[in-house]
């Protein structure tokens, strides 16, 4: 106990001492508390506001059976009920726009069921009158007061709706297309144009009850009164009784599904989690080192006086457990005001509310308690090495006790074993990686390349030290050429392998990470992009219906309409390609062709050719997809093959294969060629770009020519772009953790280091060394932790990352974006060399004659 109290009492004489030595454990302490807060925000917000049942729908009739009129009408006579809706929806097609709908829900505009909120005009109280959206409004140009006709298809009426306001939907406006009205005008005008709609219900009705009646007994009481509706899954004439269900399990059910998706991701958080509490393990590790070394002739002394080696050990893990304790409470602390700030801070720059992240207390205790036995595990190596030093220790000068840089045999052996056991999973990765457009096993091969770059990881980890020597020899090279600063932050790296390498590894694992997010998202950026070409190749396509071609006049108005740029007029058609079946048949089935020309798309660069030059194309030559010669046996790079059409044929060679093809096309031909198969020489499609905005081009388009159809084809594009950027958000975000872990842990050595060399850092002083000089040595030797483990972190994350994207089957090349990897490194030597500013300035202010009588 005396040994413990000695201990404890030079802790409290030394507050920031403890504070220093536990700042990664701080961090780390914050991010896994923090994450907790984050999936409750995250799932609450979720059950709050993304589900697909109104808030204030205490029942749910019609989920698995659709309701029928009359079962609504039941459902508002029974007692208690205050007020019901359909929410159905019918699909118009607008005849005056080919391809193009008008989506009508059903809501009731007002009351506490409505999910729309009336901006302009007034909500439909009578049928043929819609409320649309803004989009919808600005897409298909209507405004109140106009009339637009529409009709379910082209056997059935044409029915002219009227707008008479303009609304926002609280759940968004999704595409273009979409209009309200009450739920009971819905089923009237969908039965009147079609008897299928009344046959089969419905769908859903949402109720609200009069406040204070009992939810349960209106089930019970709807359950026996409610007609029976048609069996979705039977013949279309069995019934079946219509279901009853309370509101808010039915809220709860689909906000958890909807949440089903985040739970992956939160999956992955935690494996993020996992990873900087192992790098905080690593910090700390080492700071225990170094804050024992600079004690050791203190420690020396008490085994001079008679403490056993035990006692010392124990009073040694009890310093680390508070000093863990110490830094769990902040950083639960810490985290849970962010927590409360989310939030305000999400309303200040948005109108998204977050919901409030409770007070999970079981999770803060457990934060706490997991830091404290990082902690203690963190600190019993260094304990145990500590508490074995000699009392003669107490003769010599604390600056003197470094550790020893040599790594003992068993280390060795069990480093080699771990490179070893990595290199042989990721043996068996490669094995297991799918040939070029066949399926792959993803769990496979992820599941090999995770272990191996765990296991690669530890090695490093286990070898550090050895591995370090050969890196800052590399790196060191021009940095000896800038004098006695130079050398000198070199030779303090490498005179103390043990610690730069635990330093440098866990910045290994931050670039690591880093990197292989980059990489990652860099390849399924350029995958992406040329998905999104093939996609959207341009902003708008104007086609004409089947069979009819865009007349002359329309392509010219669309080349000289200000609104429009780049139109490109071709050709879609179908002709007869010769394919192999897998048993060997032959066919000659009607594949799509066009005579689009690539090369004229703004979306050019994104189309990956394969094989080939694009360039090439021209009379009897013809660009193909890439995998279509594994159907047709002719359609591979440089091979010939007969194309038909109504008894033509034509003879062509494949110049070029590409990844994919726009419109779903097998091939691309010269348009001489497509002439000589007996199309007319008419364009059936124009592609265009918009000059300026995308809803004055569509607006232009629509005014073209009558019966042509026009898609905005970007609306899916721009969408799954802002999901892109999210994913890099929400990836970049996770790794920041870790790089956080990673800087306090390089500052924390830095400063503690800078500590231990003070009567080292005199001694320069004392021979001419200037304070500015000083400070530069401390900032290069920070600044190399930085650079070191970049590299190390590069070595492993590229091959690593192409692993894992070949494992999934991505169809890419790999992607290297050297300028931000470099600006990784970059970043990292320059956020290592800042860590190192305020241990710089204390010991470059520290008199020559003050640190010189330091022990």
């Amino acid at each position: 106990m005396t040994v413990l109290r000695t201990q404890l009492a030079g802790l409290a004489r030394r507050p920031a001492r403890l504070l220093l030595t536990g700042l990664a454990l701080i961090v780390a302490a914050t991010v896994v508390f923090g994450t907790v807060l984050a999936q409750r925000i995250t799932h609450q917000t979720i059950l709050d506001t993304f589900s697909g049942t109104s808030a204030n729908a205490d029942l749910v009739i019609g989920i698995r059976t659709p309701a029928t009129p009359e079962a609504l009408e039941v459902v508002r006579n029974t007692p208690g009920v205050e007020s019901a809706t359909a929410r159905n929806s019918v699909y118009y097609d607008v005849p005056s726009v080919p391809g193009t709908y008008l989506v009508l829900a059903g809501d009731p505009g007002r009351g506490p069921l409505s999910e729309v909120t009336l901006t302009s005009g007034t909500y439909p109280n009578a049928e043929n009158q819609i409320a649309v959206t803004p989009r919808t409004a600005d897409r298909m140009g209507l405004t109140v007061g106009r009339t637009i006709a529409v009709r379910l298809g082209p056997e059935n009426p044409v029915r002219n709706l009227t707008v008479t306001g303009i609304v926002e939907p609280a759940r968004g406006e999704g595409f273009s297309g979409i209009a309200f009205t009450t739920g009971d005008f819905v089923t009237r005008m969908s039965a009147g144009d079609s008897p299928t709609y009344e046959q089969y219900g419905i769908g859903r009705v949402e109720v609200h009850l009069v406040p204070g009646t009992d939810a349960q007994a209106v089930v019970q009481r709807l359950s026996g009164t409610l007609p029976q509706g048609i069996d979705p899954t039977g013949d279309g004439t069995a019934k079946a009784p219509i279901d009853v269900r309370i509101g808010a399990e039915v809220r709860k059910e689909e906000a958890l599904n909807a949440a089903s998706s985040m739970n992956e991701l939160f999956y992955l958080v935690g494996l993020f989690v996992a990873i900087a509490a192992a790098a905080a393990a690593l910090v700390a590790t080492s700071t225990f080192r170094i804050v024992f070394a600079q004690r050791m002739r203190q420690l020396a002394l008490l085994r001079a006086v008679g403490a056993g080696r035990g006692p010392l050990t124990r009073a040694l893990i009890v310093e680390g457990a508070l000093t863990g304790a110490t830094a769990g409470v902040t950083g639960v602390l810490i985290a849970y005001g962010l927590g409360l700030a989310a939030g305000p801070a999400v309303r200040v720059f948005s109108d998204t509310e977050l919901a409030t992240p409770g007070l999970p207390i079981l999770p803060a205790v457990l934060v706490v308690a997991g830091t404290t036995l990082i902690a203690v595990i963190a600190v019993l190596s260094p304990a145990v090495t500590a508490a074995r030093v000699a009392p003669l220790e107490a003769l010599r000068s604390a600056a003197v006790t470094g550790a020893t840089a040599r790594l003992g045999v068993v280390r060795w052996v069990f480093g080699l074993l771990l490179t070893a056991a990595s290199l042989a999973l990721v043996a068996i990765a490669v094995t297991m990686l799918p040939e070029p457009n066949e399926p792959s096993n993803g769990e496979g091969v992820l599941l090999a390349t995770v272990a191996g770059g765990a296991l690669g990881f530890f090695a490093l980890v286990v070898l550090g030290p050895a591995v370090l020597r050969p890196v800052l020899w590399l790196v060191g090279q021009p940095l000896r050429a800038l004098g006695p600063t130079g050398r000198l932050a070199v030779g303090a790296v490498g005179n103390a392998p043990k610690r730069a390498a635990a330093v440098s590894v866990v910045v290994a694992l931050a670039v690591m990470l880093v990197a292989g997010a980059l990489v990652t998202l860099s390849t399924a950026r350029t995958t992406m992009e040329e998905e999104l070409a093939l996609m959207a190749p341009a902003d708008i396509q104007i086609a004409a219906d089947a069979g009819k071609t865009v007349p002359t006049a329309a392509v010219e108005a669309a080349r000289a309409h200000p609104e429009l740029t780049n139109v490109i007029p071709f050709r879609l058609a179908e002709a007869n390609i010769p394919i192999v079946s897998e048993n060997g048949e032959r066919g000659n089935p009607a594949r799509p062709i066009a005579d689009l020309s690539l090369t004229a798309l703004s979306t050019r660069d994104d189309i990956r050719v394969t094989e080939g030059s694009l360039d090439d194309l021209g009379p009897g030559k013809a660009v193909a997809l890439d995998f279509a010669d594994q159907f047709t046996g002719s359609l591979g790079y440089g091979e010939t093959t007969t194309i038909t059409h109504e008894g033509r044929s034509i003879q062509v060679t494949v110049v070029a294969t590409v990844s994919g093809l726009p419109m779903d096309t097998w091939a691309l031909l010269d348009p001489a060629d497509l002439t000589a198969l007996g199309f007319a020489p008419e364009p059936t499609t124009l592609l265009a770009d918009a000059a300026d905005d995308e809803t004055a081009a569509y607006q232009a388009a629509v005014t073209l020519s009558p019966g042509l159809g026009v898609v905005v084809l970007t609306d899916e594009r721009d969408e799954l772009a802002r999901q892109l950027l999210i994913i890099t958000i929400v990836a970049l975000g996770l790794v920041g953790m870790t790089v956080s872990v990673a800087v306090v842990g390089v500052g924390t050595t830095t400063a503690l280091s800078v500590v231990e060399r003070l009567r080292e850092a005199g001694l320069l002083r004392a021979v001419g060394m200037s304070r500015g000089r000083l400070r530069a040595t401390l900032l290069l030797e920070a600044s190399l932790y930085g650079v070191v483990g970049s590299l190390l972190g590069l070595a492993l994350a590229i091959p690593f990352a192409w692993l894992m994207l070949s494992g999934v089957g991505l169809d890419a090349p790999l992607t290297l974006p050297w300028g931000e990897l470099a600006l990784v490194v970059l970043i990292l030597g320059i956020l290592t060399a800042l860590s190192g500013v305020l241990p710089a300035r204390r010991a470059s202010r520290v008199a020559p004659t003050a640190a010189l009588a330091m022990d």
